[in-house]
């Protein structure tokens, strides 16, 4: 079974913290609210809302946006849910001013794969954000072409749910057209036998590409760092994260 949406299928949403857990990118920005003294945190693209509750837990006041029904009623219904303000929509439904930090992760920066959708994003958060606010996100850094290996052999995993049993998932690559890379996951389901493929699509831009689009939605400096562990970009980082500030 194909499903032309990730994240509007409840199984697949279902499988998202499995696959997804805590990890050194939640941390980056946890501290980094903590450390820029952000009490008002917009979540852009918040998914099943791991980071809003866990900034919420913190005592910062949050604000959760994603088009997905289903992603968001997993987030209404995780412990600390009833802090976090829920916006099923996009980054243009936030209120405008109304943030110290803005932050984009689970690489929501590559979703959009048209350089329009992309600008009018970035111009949403920048409307936002309050004078000297920060926007905060990463990208996959292409020079390290991870879609080598999004093969069935290198990408393969097994987790096990609690609802679905033991579930196989790993990635195909379909096609490779200059920054845009198109690939399938997939996952087997062991009880039942039931196999959904789910086709998904994503642009890998630069860092000059990305500096200049921010340069143009009105960020006026930007810190860049080629991992979690705020090292700087080189040849080899798999990462590309910036912390961009509004004037």
């Amino acid at each position: 079974m194909t499903v032309p949406n990730l994240y509007g299928d409840p199984r697949l949403v279902g499988l998202y913290d499995l696959l997804n857990p805590a990890a050194a990118d939640t941390a980056f920005y946890l501290d980094l609210a903590q450390s820029s003294g952000a009490d008002r945190v917009l979540d852009i693209g918040c998914g099943t809302g791991l980071l809003s509750c866990a900034l919420a837990d913190r005592g910062h006041d949050v604000t959760g946006i994603d088009p997905s029904p289903a992603m968001l009623a997993v987030a209404r219904s995780r412990a600390g849910g009833e802090r976090v303000t829920w916006i099923e929509g996009d980054a243009g439904m936030a209120r405008r001013g109304a943030a110290d930090l803005a932050v984009m992760t689970g690489h929501v920066a590559q979703v959009f794969v048209d350089d329009a959708s992309w600008r009018q994003t970035l111009s949403a958060a920048y409307d936002a954000l309050r004078p000297g606010g920060c926007l905060a996100f990463e990208s996959r850094n292409p020079a390290c072409e991870p879609w080598r290996a999004w093969t069935p052999e290198a990408s393969r995993r097994r987790v096990e749910s609690t609802t679905y049993g033991w579930v196989d998932v790993w990635h195909r690559l379909i096609d490779v057209q200059g920054e845009c890379v198109r690939f399938a996951t997939h996952y087997g389901f062991e009880r039942g036998g039931a196999e959904i493929v789910a086709e998904s699509e994503l642009q890998f831009r630069n860092q000059d590409a990305l500096e200049t689009t921010l340069r143009e939605a009105g960020f006026v400096s930007m810190t860049w760092y080629g991992g979690w562990s705020r090292e700087p970009v080189d040849a080899a980082s798999r990462e590309l994260v910036v912390v961009a500030i509004r004037d």
